[in-house]
């Protein structure tokens, strides 16, 4: 089932069984395997999608090769040198660039993931960043197969997280992570007794 409020601006191959609805628009080559679901207001360039895969609402997919049984979205952007691989799940707000995400991995809200090699069955918190930049050369973060990375974590590249580490959710990690090891990089918290909050002058 094809919409017909849709923007061909290249090649489109669809295989068997593929949904697309309203105001996407497919640019360069990309090819639809079946059983295929693109939601509303998707952009895909130059990618391939395969069987059995949903594209959410407003997800922007641009070079990168999503596997079998992949669910990305809503609001997702899927950068240039991504590959995603089958079962893996990205949601609403998802940045990936230059990043592997491994069979059964998620990364399921508010993530940026570049120049990320991520294992098998690792789960992402949201709010997580890989901070890949520093202002003049890129770095590689690695997370192996199995490894949980608390919300709202920094993975300060270059590192790697060991197979079943465990990141704290609040760490800022700079060092490597070993196998199974847990991980707590956070500021010691102070509470202040009956403080006075600022007035509206």
């Amino acid at each position: 089932m094809i919409r017909t409020r849709i923007d061909i601006r290249g090649s489109l191959i669809i295989g068997n069984e593929v949904s697309i609805d309203i105001n996407c628009i497919f640019e360069g080559k990309v090819e639809l395997a079946s059983n295929v679901k693109i939601g509303a207001n998707c952009i895909l360039k130059n990618c391939y999608i395969s069987d059995n895969v949903e594209i959410k609402p407003n997800t922007i997919i641009e070079d990168a090769i999503i596997g079998e049984n992949c669910s990305v979205g809503p609001f997702a952007r899927i950068r240039p040198g991504t590959t995603m691989h089958k079962d893996s799940h990205v949601g609403n707000f998802v940045e990936m660039k230059k990043t592997t995400l491994g069979e059964g991995s998620k990364a399921g809200h508010l993530t940026y993931l570049g120049d990320t090699l991520i294992g098998k069955n690792v789960n992402v918190g949201a709010g997580t960043i890989t901070c890949n930049y520093d202002g003049v050369n890129k770095a590689q973060t690695i997370i192996n197969d199995n490894a949980f990375i608390g919300s709202n974590s920094s993975l300060v590249a270059p590192v790697t997280i060991g197979e079943t580490a465990t990141i704290a959710a609040g760490s800022v990690i700079t060092k490597e992570v070993e196998k199974e090891d847990l991980s707590i990089a956070r500021g010691k918290q102070r509470n202040v007794k009956n403080w006075q909050r600022p007035v509206k002058k």
